[in-house]
């Protein structure tokens, strides 16, 4: 079973290079690696030629944003299976892919999730846990953590790409579209997948009305409660800061 990884980098020159060695230092042997940069001015891309002949696809070009971006990747991706790891995160260990596989083979599911945690110069200021997903739970605002979703790429194409309308929600779009609206089965693996950096797309602070309004949009295209649903997915969030999981400093 190969493995489509996605990373879409613009200008971040100082966290590409450990993305990418975060993907090419996996265990697991059938990994198709595609990096699409936006056409970076930062030295972004140097470091990603560096890389070259170990990726699968490079391509660069000036694109509309990140979701138009992750389309392209993911047009070009032929594995079985399609992950995203973007430009500020990295893998939580090597073994990461191996255990989506074997949980993807074993369970039959169309979509894998797991855990995640947020680091702030390299500590941990969010500890993501997902667990299973329940219909009532999609109601009330909850949704997996987007990084930590790996699909088939079948499910892919039978149920569409990112939202290239959203700039910021589509993500949410495109998991509501396919665990509320579809219904494609989907299993929680009790594991770390993936460190994050603070201050990405979502989480900055002068995004958040932009991110606010578009949630709103979505839940409101899905039939649901807008201004609730966004309510209910912000508190979500509250035990992520108030469990934050230890960790030693060198693990992260």
């Amino acid at each position: 079973m190969k493995v489509s990884i996605v990373t879409t980098c613009l200008n971040r020159v100082n966290t590409i290079g450990k993305t990418i060695e975060s993907v090419l230092a996996q265990d697991f042997p059938d990994i198709e690696y595609i990096v699409i940069d936006g056409g970076s001015t930062d030295g972004s891309l140097d470091v990603i030629r560096h890389y070259a002949d170990r990726l699968a696809v490079l391509k660069s070009e000036p694109d509309s944003g990140m979701y138009e971006a992750i389309n392209k990747g993911i047009r070009l991706a032929t594995g079985e299976v399609v992950g995203l790891v973007h430009s500020d995160d990295e893998l939580y260990d090597r073994h990461v892919l191996s255990d989506v596989v074997s949980r993807l083979q074993r369970s039959g599911a169309d979509m894998v999730y797991g855990n995640g945690v947020y680091l702030r110069h390299g500590h941990v200021v969010r500890n993501w846990v997902s667990g299973p997903v329940h219909r009532w739970k999609l109601r009330m605002g909850w949704l997996p953590l987007h990084p930590t979703c790996y699909m088939r790429r079948t499910a892919i194409e039978q149920w569409g790409l990112y939202d290239e309308r959203y700039h910021i929600a589509a993500d949410t779009e495109l998991l509501l579209r396919y665990l509320y609206r579809a219904r494609i089965p989907a299993v929680y693996m009790p594991r770390y997948i993936v460190r994050m950096s603070m201050g990405g797309l979502s989480t900055s602070s002068q995004r958040r009305h932009e991110m606010w309004r578009e949630d709103v949009a979505v839940y409101r295209s899905m039939g649901l409660p807008g201004r609730m649903m966004k309510i209910m997915k912000m508190a979500w969030k509250i035990p992520q800061f108030i469990t934050m999981r230890k960790q030693d400093e060198t693990d992260c």
